[in-house]
């Protein structure tokens, strides 16, 4: 069951260590199977309520779940093992469409920016007790969610995308509470569920966002919240359209009580419109990084939503990190009010590169999936082989296996670095390793 590890302590959080501590080591592999508990108090000389509290506080810290009489088990992804260690290196001479960054040269520069910034915090520096957001940059972040209807709600200001999600979630959500993910899906959010002691529930995913019956089974599944990417999802592309979100909008009136993440992180950078799922439900929660459109080092997302929610999250922020610099928060309303992004030519940048590697797979009788924003999801029969044998051909990509639960295989290149004049030599090598694989959802 566990070869020759064994697990040690008489106290509840000594028998977890232990049971961690072997994890980490890879003593204790991804799906190994932990002793029923009455046979590990047996054998460690202690109350089976004290080992039935040692596998809780593991199931809360994502480093085991449970399923029924098949017992406890160690997950297949523990949270120590997240799905960015699934990076391949990228040798020298080989062309890197793997790492999902944006392209540098449609960033804005941040020189005038962070100086306007400096010259403000030397006016009146920021001092424990101020308002944790600007109100400056409150201002434009509700005017452009209310220019794409999003629903009236206070606005808060995290460290990107990843950790608004986390806040929201921490401000609901109980370890062992259900969470629906799509699947494929964006692999940081695979990881944050279980490493919060949440359980994923994946919902399949095509063009147009999560698939409606899969997001009711999800429900009908217990599922206490739902993340859905409103736009350029990643890895596929997808982004929710009218139809499908007054879809969605339906089977969640049902479920007044399950809280609504929307991660809209690609704003600023893609050219189909907004149709939010926020609202419907009590609780609610719309994200918008900057990160895509003006730079990941930013590390400033605005979001907005219910006033209970974001109470929740203002508050327990101030009693981590206090807020997000406010050095930074003024230099995004400057890169914001001065129009240091041309979002339309963005927008038509990163189309024009996705459009015309697709269009040049199809030609060639690959079907790929990039609706919106710099990334093409391609289904594929073996995904080892083909990240392979693309790699012997030049080529770097992402495998699959970093952004899906149950979903079938597939690779995610990123386009925003190429050139028109790469494309049809990048579509023939993904033609050469690939066999196409039909269906229109993702799995």
């Amino acid at each position: 069951m566990l070869g020759d590890y064994r697990i040690a302590g008489r106290r509840a959080s000594d028998i977890a260590a232990s049971v961690e501590a072997g994890v980490g080591s890879g003593a204790l592999a991804p799906g190994a199977v932990l002793p029923p508990m009455r046979e590990l108090a047996g054998a460690l000389g202690v109350n089976p309520n004290t080992v039935a509290a040692a596998y809780r506080t593991l199931r809360e810290r994502g480093v085991i779940e449970t399923d029924g009489r098949r017992g406890s088990r160690v997950r297949a992804r523990p949270a120590s093992a997240p799905r960015d260690e699934l990076r391949m290196a990228v040798p020298a001479g080989v062309r890197d469409i793997a790492s999902g960054n944006p392209d540098v040269r449609l960033l804005p520069a941040l020189d005038a920016a962070l100086a306007e910034a400096a010259r403000r915090y030397a006016q009146a520096p920021t001092l424990y007790g101020d308002d944790p957001v600007a109100p400056e940059l409150a201002a434009l972040a509700r005017a452009d969610f209310d220019a794409d209807g999003v629903p009236a709600g206070p606005v808060a200001v995290t460290s990107g995308a990843l950790d608004g999600v986390e806040r929201v979630l921490v401000a609901h959500l109980r370890p062992g509470d259900a969470v629906a993910v799509e699947d494929p899906g964006w692999g940081g959010v695979l990881d944050l569920v279980p490493a919060l002691g949440l359980r994923a529930l994946p919902m399949a995913v095509d063009d147009d966002g999560p698939v409606p019956d899969a997001v009711a089974r999800a429900l009908e599944a217990g599922a206490r919240a739902l993340i859905v990417t409103a736009r350029a999802q990643n890895p596929t592309g997808a982004a929710v359209g009218e139809g499908r979100a007054a879809e969605l909008r339906a089977l969640l009136a049902g479920h007044p009580d399950v809280l609504v993440i929307g991660d809209d992180h690609a704003h600023g950078i893609v050219d189909v419109p907004l149709h939010t799922l926020g609202g419907v439900t009590r609780h609610w929660a719309l994200i918008r990084s900057t990160a895509k459109a003006y730079g990941p080092d930013l590390r400033l997302a605005v979001l907005t939503g219910d006033a209970v929610t974001l109470d929740r999250l203002r508050g327990r922020q101030r009693l981590g990190a206090g807020w997000v610099s406010r050095l930074l928060q003024y230099a995004m309303v400057e890169l914001w009010r001065s129009g240091a992004v041309d979002r339309a030519a963005v927008a038509r940048a990163y189309a024009e590169r996705r459009d015309g590697l697709v269009a040049a797979l199809a030609e060639r009788g690959v079907r790929a999936h990039g609706r919106s924003g710099m990334n093409v999801w391609v289904p594929v029969a073996d995904e080892t082989a083909v990240v392979t044998r693309l790699m012997g051909a030049g080529w770097a990509v992402a495998p699959g296996s970093r952004f899906r639960m149950e979903a079938g295989p597939g690779i995610r290149m990123t386009v925003s670095s190429l050139s028109a004049a790469e494309v049809p030599g990048l579509a023939a090598a993904v033609t050469a390793a690939v066999r196409p694989v039909g269906g229109g959802r993702f799995g």
